[in-house]
């Protein structure tokens, strides 16, 4: 569970919600009342502490809370339901419930990672809280939670805790295999020729070169995951191997996690998340699902598509013991997003 402080027994009237989700590149904030309805929405700039400090970070999600109360014609709710990218560890979630807290909202706040929100979006109407999300994005997370309170998490901060992949993870693995494909300490692979295309240059020495110096912003390496799995789409073995390894992580962390929660012999929801696994490239996705069906055949995959701040209200809700029709009211308000099986 995420790091809370106590709350009232059940919503009254008055009862108000502010949900958050905050990624790396974008804010989702939504005030959602009693009965469901959402009454303000804002979105704004990404959440990072890690580079710019948690109380700057938090800035970015006041900006938007403002304008989002503002909407609603509030000041302060009764609970703030905050899934937050870079929550990784306990530690870290009480430091940002703290600073959440400090900015007056509510004395109500709970702080999960937001791959809890993934999780929580993607559980089907009126279902229990229970399964196991996976998250591919910019990295790879898991969680998993059961109605009782129980959860299953990962550290989730890069290869010293184990990871491997996520979008960056597999530009930065193409990068490399690239470059040595080129140089010749590597076997061939049309990443070689691919990668540096895509930014129009000639060669892996000229794209390293150019990210080398900085006339490639670091960030848009993420570009070269999607040429990666277009690669792997026209057979080139190396890229293939890449995204098959992309599966078996996705299905290692799904297995573990369900194995935590005692799940492996129902039939419960694995939900996949993030820009990678929502993509649904073919080999990714028939990857995971073969995967899947032979170590944890009672799981039950879900691309997961409807956004993330969806989760973070479902969670309030939960938390303020709010009816199930409140429940489908919020989901109802966030459907336009749609589904995917």
């Amino acid at each position: 569970m995420g790091l809370s402080t106590p709350h009232g027994a059940g919503p009254s009237a008055s009862t108000s919600l502010l949900a958050i989700d905050a990624g790396n590149s974008k804010t989702d904030v939504a005030v959602v009342a009693a009965d469901g309805r959402v009454v303000g929405t804002a979105r704004g700039g990404g959440f990072r502490p890690p580079q710019v400090g948690v109380e700057p970070a938090v800035d970015v999600l006041a900006e938007a809370v403002g304008r989002a109360l503002g909407e609603a014609g509030l000041t302060t709710v009764s609970h703030v339901s905050a899934c937050l990218a870079n929550a990784d560890l306990p530690v870290e979630e009480r430091e940002l419930a703290a600073a959440v807290r400090r900015r007056g909202w509510s004395g109500s706040v709970d702080v999960r990672n937001d791959t809890f929100a993934i999780l929580r979006a993607g559980l089907v109407e009126d279902a229990e809280p229970r399964g196991v999300a996976v998250v591919c994005g910019a990295g790879i997370n898991c969680v998993g939670m059961l109605p009782d309170g129980r959860t299953a998490r990962f550290p989730a901060i890069g290869k010293i805790s184990g990871d491997w992949g996520g979008g960056g993870g597999l530009a930065q693995e193409a990068l490399w295999h690239g470059a040595r494909a080129e140089d010749g300490r590597g076997g061939p692979t049309a990443l070689m020729t691919a990668l540096p295309a895509h930014f129009g240059l000639p060669s892996m020495y000229a794209l390293i070169e150019a990210l080398h110096l900085g006339h490639i912003e670091p960030a848009r390496q993420h570009e070269l995951t999607p040429v990666l799995f277009a690669t792997a789409a026209e057979g080139d073995p190396i890229a293939c191997l890449l995204v098959d390894r992309m599966a078996e992580e996705v299905v290692a962390m799904s297995t573990v996690a369900l194995a935590r929660l005692d799940l492996l012999e129902e039939a419960a929801p694995v939900l996949l998340g993030g820009s990678v696994l929502a993509a649904r490239h073919p080999r990714l996705d028939d990857g995971v699902r073969a995967r899947l069906a032979e170590r944890a055949p009672k799981a039950v995959p879900r691309v997961v598509t409807e956004r993330p701040v969806l989760g973070a209200a479902l969670l309030g809700l939960d938390e303020l013991g709010a009816p199930a029709a409140a429940h489908a009211r919020v989901r109802a308000h966030y459907a336009p997003e749609g589904t995917s099986t």
